[in-house]
Order: C-alpha cells, then sequence, then structure tokens
C-alpha cells in the first residue's frame, strides 16, 4: 500500500511539472507574441493624411531605363527612383509618392531583377513625393534605411517636421526609421558599389547627392545622382524661421555643384535632367547616352540664376526689421 501512495505521489509530481512547464511555456510565448504584437503595433503605419496628386507625371507609368552599367531608372515619369545593382543585393535611391511601390517593383522585376533583393535604401531628400512609399518597401525587404542627418527628423516624422511649416503639419506620408544618419562625405558601401554621400541643402535641410565610379566596357565612369537645388513655392530664400541659414545653404551648395564633374549624371526629377529629352521607350541602350558634363554644369547655372533672382525679390519685399 505504501508503494502504491508513493507511485501516485511520483506520477502526480510528475504530471504537475509537466503541466507546469507547459503551462509556462505556454504563457511566455503567448506574453512575447502580445509583447512583440504591442510593438509591431507601435511600429505600424502611423495615422497620415496624404497629400492629393496634382501632378501627372508622379503617378503615370514609365518603363525602366538602362541608364549606364549598373544604373536603372525605376520610377514614373517624372519622378526618379534609381537602382542600383551590386554583387549583393542591390541600392534602391528614392520611391516616389505614397502608392509607388508597386510600379516600382514592376519595373524592378521588368528587368530582370527580384525586388526582394533590394539591401539598402537612401533617398535624396525627405519630401512626400521622393519617399513616401518607402516605409512600406522597408517592411517588404527589410532593407536598412540611410539618411542625411539634417532630413533623418523630416522621414520619421512623415514629412511632418518641415522647415517650410515650423508650427507643424502633421505627419504626410508613413513615418519611416532611419537606421543610419549619415554625414557629408560618409562612404556606404553594398557589394562592390561604394557610394559617397555630398551635403546639398538647399531644398530641405538634408538635400543630398550620390557619386561612384562604374565600368562599362572597361572604361570608368563618375556618376552623379544629384539633388538640384531648386526652389518649391512659398520658400523665401531669403530668411525661412524654420531654416535661418537657407540662403548659405543654397549658395554653398550651387558653388559645390558647379564644381562637380560627373561623366554620366541623373537627378530627382526626370525633368531636372532632361530624360524625356534624350529617351525615348524602345530606345537601344546606349552607354553613352546620359554621358553629358556640359549640360550639367549648364543646368546648374540655370538653377543658380534662378536662386540669385530669387533672393534680389524676397530681400527687396523683406520687411524692416524694428
Amino acid at each position: 500500500m505504501m508503494i502504491h501512495n508513493r507511485l501516485i505521489h511520483v506520477l502526480y509530481a510528475a504530471i504537475t511539472t509537466a503541466f507546469t512547464t507547459v503551462f509556462t511555456t505556454a504563457l511566455t510565448t503567448a506574453l512575447t507574441t502580445l509583447l512583440l504584437s504591442t510593438t509591431v503595433f507601435a511600429q505600424a503605419p502611423a495615422t497620415y493624411r496624404q497629400l492629393p496628386i496634382t501632378i501627372e507625371g508622379y503617378t503615370k507609368p514609365f518603363p525602366p531605363v538602362h541608364i549606364i552599367s549598373n544604373l536603372y531608372y525605376v520610377g514614373t515619369y517624372d519622378l526618379a527612383v534609381y537602382l542600383i545593382t551590386t554583387s549583393n543585393g542591390h541600392i534602391l535611391i528614392n520611391t516616389g509618392v505614397n502608392n509607388s511601390t508597386a510600379p516600382i517593383k514592376a519595373n524592378i522585376e521588368a528587368l530582370g531583377f527580384k525586388f526582394s533583393d533590394i539591401k539598402l535604401l537612401l533617398g535624396t531628400h525627405g519630401h512626400w513625393d521622393h519617399v513616401a512609399a518607402m516605409a512600406e518597401i522597408k517592411r517588404m525587404t527589410g532593407a536598412p534605411m540611410m539618411m542625411h542627418e539634417d532630413d533623418a527628423e523630416l522621414l520619421e516624422t512623415g514629412g511632418g517636421y518641415d522647415f517650410r511649416f515650423p508650427q507643424g503639419r502633421g505627419a504626410i506620408y508613413e513615418p519611416i526609421k532611419v537606421d543610419r544618419r549619415l554625414k557629408d562625405g560618409d562612404t556606404i558601401r553594398q557589394g562592390d558599389v561604394e557610394l559617397t554621400i555630398h551635403h546639398h541643402p538647399g531644398h530641405t535641410k538634408g538635400s543630398s547627392s550620390f557619386t561612384y565610379t562604374t565600368q562599362e566596357n572597361g572604361s570608368p565612369y563618375q556618376v552623379l545622382i544629384i539633388n538640384m537645388g531648386t526652389i518649391n513655392p512659398g520658400v523665401n530664400v531669403g530668411f525661412m524661421p524654420g531654416f535661418p541659414k537657407i540662403t548659405d545653404a543654397y549658395a554653398t551648395t550651387l558653388t559645390k555643384q558647379k564644381q562637380m564633374r560627373p561623366d554620366v549624371w541623373v537627378s530627382s526629377h526626370a525633368g531636372h535632367f532632361n530624360m524625356h529629352d534624350k529617351y525615348k521607350p524602345g530606345d537601344a541602350y546606349d552607354p553613352n547616352r546620359f554621358v553629358d558634363p556640359a549640360g550639367y554644369l549648364a543646368k546648374v547655372e540655370r538653377y543658380e540664376k534662378l536662386y540669385l533672382e530669387q533672393l534680389q525679390k524676397d530681400r527687396a519685399t523683406a520687411k524692416p526689421s524694428n
């Protein structure tokens, strides 16, 4: 009888231990899942107000363009998005407006590349028409996002922290977590490609351009993906409360850009580098199509002229200080 009772106690202890272990494991799993769900929810798309799209070229489809070597245009008719292929995944620069993911993905796949091979995300600046789909693409690919430090807050507030609206305006695109805040002159390596970032403020505080060297038929080409010093409506280049140094920023940027000597150059908008004059859908690939150093300098000088004219107007209409 004593042996029987001991056996019952042993069995009871074993069952209790097993039950406790299973229950504890289940509870731990449930709590972990709940915690992760809470974390994911905290990082889920925040509420934002999508701006109306009034420019047809922002969403008008356009077939992908082979610019040169490992550089491809995969954006819409006007909003430039660039794919740089490397030996270890690919780099995507810019995204376009909020619902640009599908056409970008379609263009990448039309070139024979995999959307899932995107391993690094970059942006020329943080305005909604260039990065509004970035958060979605970041989730889909798992690629880290890198941005110049002066535009990082613009991305992370979904465009809400914009010097044009010092009082704030709320998010206008899904906020994007910036994984690395870049500084002028930093290098970014992915596979066999190394980019250098150039801080070109004015259009935004953190506007940036990227340079790298590529090879085509054994010859090196200096490639520049530039953010031009354009001026948005309503911006006073003489002074902005949210960007007190805007005058010097534009002046410095335009001086630096005039000193650059790219072989091939492209920009944040197709119109900035006259893409539609240089290429028509169906044209055969020509590595020299976008070799245009003279056109580059002429374009920068044009934007410098517009800046100086705007500065003169803004200073002439400035209210005298008391």
